[in-house]
């Protein structure tokens, strides 16, 4: 029995944690368990659901295809993360998934891939996003993996879009006047659009085209701004973007 909680294995579950029940894993998660990390009856790990805190748990029965296990304690409670979501231009395989992975890891409550009229690759699997974001979530110790949504059309997201969520959109073509500092921008709005909900926004490679910056720089709620003078790829301005707004509006304050 393994009681150096540093070492134990992370695992997110879909049903509800609490003493005197149990949980029963799926055949993958069952898998990983038994023949990846050779785990026995008898031996502990931790889990957490995004709701009810992180529990240690033991394992009463291991199997190929089933696992079980019983809550023994509650090892944290559960913790509100940032109310942050990230929109994206769908990219390759590789890049999308790092995307994923370290937009949950720099604390994004929901993914969603948004098609822009200059998207290279629209085909987006959500449930490898999601398992990528379920993986960074276990290996970085959080208590949450953000909601992963089905791509939709800029335009059309646009159309519907709550005038209370702000957007930081980052926009590589801004004009000479617009050329402001982003950290300085952001600390000087207004204490009640700081503390409301965001989303940020990342183009695609080769940006916005013309129409969808105009439909962009009409909204009240979006705030554009560059990421400095240096053009990056899409995967590496949303960790910058999202940096930039932990720093100065999320919980890196």
């Amino acid at each position: 029995m393994s009681r150096n909680r540093a070492n134990l294995i992370r695992l997110f579950v879909e049903v509800p944690l609490a003493a005197e029940t149990q949980v029963e894993l799926p055949a993958e998660q069952a898998h990983y368990v038994a023949n990846v990390m050779r785990r026995k009856p008898g031996d502990e790990a931790l889990a957490f659901n995004g709701r009810d805190g992180e529990w240690l748990i033991r394992f009463d029965e291991i199997g190929k295809k089933r696992a079980t296990a019983s809550p023994v304690e509650r090892t944290r409670a559960q913790t509100t993360g940032c109310d942050l979501h990230l929109l994206f231009a769908p990219l390759k395989r590789a890049r999308i998934d790092y995307m994923a992975q370290k937009a949950t890891e720099m604390g994004a409550s929901l993914l969603r891939p948004v098609v822009t009229r200059r998207t290279q690759a629209e085909r987006v699997k959500v449930d490898r996003l999601r398992a990528n974001a379920v993986e960074a979530a276990e290996q970085c110790n959080l208590l949450f993996v953000p909601d992963v949504e089905e791509p939709q059309k800029l335009e059309t997201l646009l159309s519907r879009w709550p005038g209370d969520r702000q957007i930081l959109f980052c926009d590589e073509v801004l004009p000479d006047e617009g050329h402001r500092a982003p950290a300085a921008y952001l600390a000087g709005l207004a204490d009640d659009v700081k503390t409301a909900p965001w989303a940020i926004l990342i183009g695609p490679e080769g940006g916005f085209d013309a129409a969808e910056r105009k439909l962009l720089h009409a909204l009240d709620c979006a705030h554009p701004v560059p990421l400095g003078p240096r053009i990056m790829r899409a995967d590496t301005a949303a960790v910058a973007a999202m940096a930039l707004w932990q720093s100065v509006l999320g919980d890196w304050r």
